[in-house]
């Protein structure tokens, strides 16, 4: 009798699969967008060594209170930029002193930087730091750049509501600005002051959705 002969058939395959959008609720691509606003801010303003004596680090501190910031809406391609935006109350420091009180007016008719600092709660050793923030565009993309620089008496004038910076650059809307007491290792609570609103357009509900398309189309599904 003839051996039979087997023959093995082999199967080549291959595995198929599909990868599910992401989805994301409208709660969790509002706090996506501030978060990522955030970290953005923080890598310009860290250059500057800003104190936030409150937290384990200046980055968890800063993270903390930019996370109530207003939410701003932008695109895949914008987020990859790493946008930033100028607004009010950017926080700069945070600290254990009492904070200085700051809006934008006019003194002698020149705008000016106006606080409530009076020059007797100044001590001797006490350091003040004027923290400086632009709006620009960079190659079309939005960029928020940081600067700082120390400030003495002689730099300030003083009024009946208290010290103030004077000078036709606080009437500058591209810019913003607040004022550092630093005496040893405390410093005050502060945030910018501002009229830009160049900001306020990424804020919109149409902006919320513009974006949030833009996102749903890769591969990621916002539920709004």
């Amino acid at each position: 009798m003839k051996k039979q002969q087997q023959t093995g058939l082999s199967l080549i395959g291959r595995s198929a699969f599909s990868t599910p959008s992401r989805r994301c609720t409208q709660k969790q691509f509002v706090q996506r967008m501030r978060m990522r606003h955030s970290i953005a801010l923080w890598h310009t303003l860290k250059v500057c060594e800003p104190m936030f004596t409150e937290h384990q680090s200046a980055y968890s501190g800063f993270i903390s209170l930019a996370n109530r910031l207003p939410a701003v809406f932008v695109t895949k391609d914008e987020a990859s930029h790493n946008v930033s935006f100028l607004m009010p109350d950017i926080p700069v420091s945070e600290g254990t002193l009492m904070s200085i009180k700051q809006h934008l007016g006019e003194v002698g008719g020149v705008a000016a930087l106006i606080t409530n600092l009076k020059k007797e709660d100044l001590r001797l050793g006490d350091a003040l730091y004027l923290y400086t923030a632009e709006q620009h565009n960079d190659y079309n993309y939005p960029k928020t750049e940081f600067s700082v620089r120390k400030i003495t008496k002689r730099d300030m004038t003083y009024t009946d509501n208290g010290l103030a910076l004077v000078g036709e650059e606080f009437a500058n809307t591209s810019k913003g600005w607040t004022l550092v007491l630093v005496r040893g290792k405390r410093c005050t609570t502060q945030g910018l002051v501002t009229n830009c609103t160049f900001y306020q357009q990424y804020t919109t509900p149409e902006a919320m959705v513009k974006a949030a398309e833009d996102y749903s189309s890769r591969k990621m599904k916002i539920v709004l």
